[in-house]
């Protein structure tokens, strides 16, 4: 039997995507670098499926029809080039190969670029949802050759997760536009669930609520405007009893937060765009802080601090932590498609921002009902440079903004670290500000390196010998 489809690495990633593929319909061949992961997926998972075993690389490529359509699924940077190199001697002119792993956008158009020379048909594609989207339905988002998309978009649209605008899988441009909207994607995502956290420790440090009466607020939250995954998840986790102790599990867990790379990635992208991003690149930061944590213990013993508890009203407090909560996430949004908005004025991409909102409706991690309203926005605004101008936002803002502001100062006062909520605020004072006092750091620039300033009282470049003046 020559299979439809071929997916080479099987993680678990990648076992739930065939798992996905051959469940709509398609015949999948399958391969990894290790044949005793690939015995131990065919004899355990795709018994009575039509699932291709293939042992090796050459019997892999000849178990799919032409044009072969290859997906793989395995870490991001040298492991992709290693497949690549052994995979390419194998295929002919017209054949497609999809890495749709987290591989930097910069990788991915060096790939497309080795696959045009060699005749090859190549697409960059950013896969969210975790173990059970593979498997249930993710959120896809490809780039690079639109004929190579034309090839795999029955089997993307069969496989992802419906939305309420349709399946959540979108082409979104040339190039490595994919792995850039998945890249931002995760960035938002870190900026999302460092809010979260945030109101998090101000509920358990500053008003000494247990995990079960938290699960109760994010539970609430999530039944409202922030309704989301990562609210819906969060609430389970707080309720989530250890088996061994009876305890929280949260609670036994190291406060030692990982990060991949795509957080960073979208943060260093951002600052060569010379696009603002402070509550993602805090999210980041916050990451790698808590990484610290022998040298935090040690501080904590030096360092001298307020008593975290914020002997405030519990009722009142949580009724404006929502309203901080929720500027925040809409700044993370707004920042991230900002970034997106960017991007693709600089690298070609010509994205589509309102398809980014419809393909994170369902899926992914950041996926919220907070999209729809996004969505309309950008739909009616394309170019709109940030969603806090446009409704509802404008009006959250409004409405809103004077419980980011209280919160943030309670959290300072004793001592509680928040630089998700800090540096949305402070996004949205510095870009609704008509005059900042940039005009000082051009001074400073023009005295100590002849670097010329602007006036607004007349045209041209300018520069003074402050020196003699003094």
């Amino acid at each position: 039997m020559k299979a439809d489809f071929g997916v080479i690495g099987l993680a678990v990633m990648g076992q739930n995507l065939v798992l996905n593929v051959e469940d709509k319909g398609f015949s999948v061949a399958v391969f990894n670098r290790t044949a005793e992961r690939t015995k131990e997926f065919v004899e355990n998972r795709a018994q009575g499926k039509k699932i291709v075993p293939a042992y090796s690389l050459e019997e892999f490529v000849e178990a799919l029809t032409r044009p072969r359509k290859i997906l793989i699924m395995v870490k991001a940077g040298a492991p992709v080039d290693a497949v690549l190199e052994g995979l390419y001697p194998l295929l002919e002119r017209g054949d497609l190969v999809i890495d749709g792993g987290n591989s930097h956008h910069d990788d991915t158009e060096r790939r497309i670029k080795e696959a045009e020379e060699r005749g090859f048909l190549y697409l960059g594609v950013g896969i969210s949802g975790g173990e059970y989207g593979a498997l249930r339905g993710p959120s896809i988002m490809a780039g690079g050759h639109r004929e190579g998309y034309e090839l795999v978009q029955g089997i993307f649209e069969a496989i992802a997760a419906k939305g309420p605008d349709g399946p959540c899988c979108a082409y979104f441009g040339p190039g490595s536009a994919g792995h850039y909207v998945k890249m931002v994607h995760n960035g938002i995502e870190y900026a999302i669930m460092e809010t979260i956290v945030e109101a998090y420790d101000l509920m358990k440090r500053g008003l000494g609520m247990s995990p079960d009466e938290m699960a109760g607020v994010f539970g609430d939250w999530n039944r409202r405007e922030l309704g989301g995954y990562l609210f819906e998840i969060t609430e389970r986790i707080l309720h989530y009893k250890d088996p061994e102790t009876g305890e929280p599990l949260v609670e036994l867990i190291l406060d030692t937060a990982k990060q991949k790379g795509t957080g960073k990635w979208s943060t260093q992208s951002a600052l060569d765009l010379g696009t603002p991003v402070p509550t993602i690149a805090m999210a980041v930061f916050a990451r790698i802080i808590s990484a610290f944590k022998e040298e935090r213990v040690v501080a904590s013993k030096v360092l001298p601090g307020p008593d975290p508890a914020l002997g405030t009203d519990r009722e009142e407090f949580v009724r404006r932590l929502f309203g901080a909560v929720y500027l925040s996430v809409i700044a993370a949004y707004a920042q991230g498609l900002r970034q997106l908005r960017d991007a693709s004025s600089e690298r070609c991409y010509g994205l589509d921002l309102s398809e980014a909102a419809r393909v994170w409706m369902a899926g992914c991690i950041i996926r919220s009902v907070l999209l729809v309203p996004i969505r309309k926005v950008l739909l009616d605004n394309p170019e709109l440079p940030l969603l806090f101008l446009a409704e509802p936002f404008k009006s959250a803002w409004a409405e809103y903004h004077g419980d980011l502001r209280w919160v943030t100062a309670r959290a300072h006062e004793h001592g509680i670290p928040t630089p998700a909520m800090d540096s949305a605020l402070t996004f949205v004072d510095a870009f609704r500000t008509e005059r900042l006092p940039a005009n000082l750091i051009q001074a400073q620039r023009d005295f100590f390196g002849a670097h010329t300033y602007q006036r607004i009282d007349k045209e041209g470049t300018f520069h003074t010998d402050w020196e003699a003046v003094a």
